[in-house]
């Protein structure tokens, strides 16, 4: 096991800047997700520490050791990707125990791990197919199971999980989740996907356009984005952007105030013009509230337990409102809705900048 540590990293492809001084470390045994649209830089990354890949400048550390010229072979990492890229020609046992006949295993260490790894992953009853003999899930077992036998000190994940269906999905997230706590490895995972993101990391790196945008735990980055960028990838349906004037008491839109909580007050000026970011769940319908907007039915998306709804608040300022309620509720395109924000959950952002103006 080892940290992993990337100082002002960036990548060029002639005049192309894939990725630009990226800096973070992954401590020792923990769980972090690349995440950020196709094109960020998190692919560029995660090859970059496998080798596959070289800087063009900074520094790149496994464990105590600059890595930036030991060849991949020599790193002891382990990389998952997406195609699975399984030998079609050798069987599950024989794909399981590849890496450890190259690196020149004794048999009997080789067997013990083929073994270990595979009842830890329910394989062992595939051992002697081969790789078309299985379904897709089975085949991104045996890929992930390849990787663990070799124990290496980093495991490296490209978004291994975008081949499969829905439910199996989910169910090999959560086979994930575990191994990950039963093993320890230190392993870095890309993905496009913000479930995953949301749901198996440890910290959470969202990239764009080649630029961290902000590191943190899941829960912290969820309820405090470091910008909107941030706010508006993680979440679905993603966080409403309102475009709001502060008048001293409270935020003007369409007409209506939405109050402005006291710890929020003191950084504003009357008159700013601002973005205000309320999450789906922080909004209600004013049954017995002051309602703050008052917006109009464009779309009912029934979801099973809850149904989204995308509104508009009324003219002059028709700004887009994305709100979630019960799923007994029934209602219809044009239906209009008393609405009451919950300014404990109000964030502000800069309409020039997109940064959050008051960062946790």
């Amino acid at each position: 096991m080892a940290r992993v540590y990337l100082e002002d990293i960036s990548r060029r492809f002639g005049s192309t800047i894939a990725i630009a001084d990226i800096t973070f470390e992954v401590p020792d045994g923990e769980f972090w997700v690349l995440v950020g649209p196709s094109g960020c830089g998190k692919s560029t990354i995660l090859r970059t520490i496998a080798g596959l890949d070289n800087a063009t400048s900074g520094s790149l550390f496994i464990g105590d050791r600059r890595v930036n010229q030991v060849p991949a072979r020599e790193r002891d990492v382990a990389m998952v990707f997406q195609n699975y890229a399984l030998y079609p020609h050798m069987t599950v046992a024989e794909n399981l125990a590849f890496g450890l006949r190259m690196r020149q295993a004794e048999p009997k260490t080789i067997r013990a791990r083929v073994e270990t790894v595979a009842q830890s992953l329910n394989i062992a009853h595939l051992l002697d197919r081969k790789p078309r003999q299985l379904s897709g899930g089975q085949q991104q077992r045996v890929a992930l199971g390849r990787a663990i036998a070799r124990q290496p000190q980093v495991f490296l994940l490209d978004e291994p999980l975008s081949n499969l269906d829905a439910q199996l999905r989910d169910d090999t997230r959560a086979e994930l989740k575990q191994l990950h706590q039963r093993l320890g490895i230190t392993t870095i995972y890309v993905t496009h996907d913000q479930v995953e993101a949301m749901t198996l990391a440890d910290r959470i790196v969202v990239l764009h356009q080649g630029k961290i945008q902000q590191i943190a735990d899941p829960q912290t980055m969820y309820a405090q984005p470091a910008n909107q960028m941030v706010a508006t990838f993680l979440g679905n349906p993603p966080m409403n952007i309102l475009p709001v004037t502060y008048d001293g008491e409270g935020f003007q839109l369409a007409g209506r105030m939405i109050p402005c909580p006291e710890r929020l007050r003191s950084s504003l000026s009357p008159g700013q013009r601002l973005n205000l970011g309320i999450r789906p769940e922080h909004i209600q319908i004013a049954a017995d509230r002051p309602a703050h907007l008052v917006v109009e039915v464009a779309i009912v998306e029934p979801l099973g337990r809850e149904t989204l709804l995308r509104t508009h608040s009324i003219a002059p300022e028709a700004a887009l409102v994305n709100v979630q309620v019960a799923a007994e509720m029934r209602l219809k395109v044009g239906d209009r809705l008393p609405l009451f924000c919950t300014p404990e959950r109000l964030v502000l952002f800069d309409p020039a900048t997109g940064n959050n103006l008051n960062p946790a």
